[in-house]
């Protein structure tokens, strides 16, 4: 707080949309109103987190901005064994629906190839295709704008 710069909370995937408002309390508490918040999916059982629309609508509604974690949001934690699994070719469909829930701003990890990333792998989107991504997602929000 005593920087005065933008703080990015990451909820917490077992928290509820409607809790980040104890955490924005502390940090407004400690003197810094400028922060977001990003949604990056909720437990569902073992290896698993489900990305639920309506937790962008609800953070928005209580007066916070929100960003939508398209990547992290299609993980299957421990799902590879050793390691993180994910449905990485879900990520572009996930950050499309959360542009048109009217989320604040998008979050994907990016790599020039994926299958050679040190984190992450799985879930991660070629460099290359990012800039179709970013067209669409552009489209999407003047749409919904």
């Amino acid at each position: 707080a005593q920087s005065g710069r933008a703080v990015n909370v990451k909820k917490g995937q077992f928290l509820a949309p409607w809790d980040v408002k104890n955490i924005a309390e502390k940090l407004i508490a400690f003197g810094n109103d400028k922060f977001c918040f990003t949604e990056r999916g909720t437990t569902f059982g073992y290896n698993n987190l489900v990305a639920d629309m309506r937790s962008l609508y609800w953070v928005r509604e209580a007066g916070y901005p929100i960003i939508f974690d398209a990547t992290h949001s299609v993980q299957r934690p421990g799902g590879g064994g050793d390691k993180t699994s994910g449905d990485g070719e879900l990520a572009p469909v996930l950050a499309r629906a959360a542009i048109a829930a009217g989320c604040d701003g998008i979050f994907m990890e990016v790599h020039e190839n994926p299958q050679r990333a040190l984190s992450d792998a799985a879930n991660q989107l070629p460099l290359k295709d990012l800039p179709k991504h970013l067209r669409m997602l552009k489209a999407i929000h003047a749409a919904v704008s």
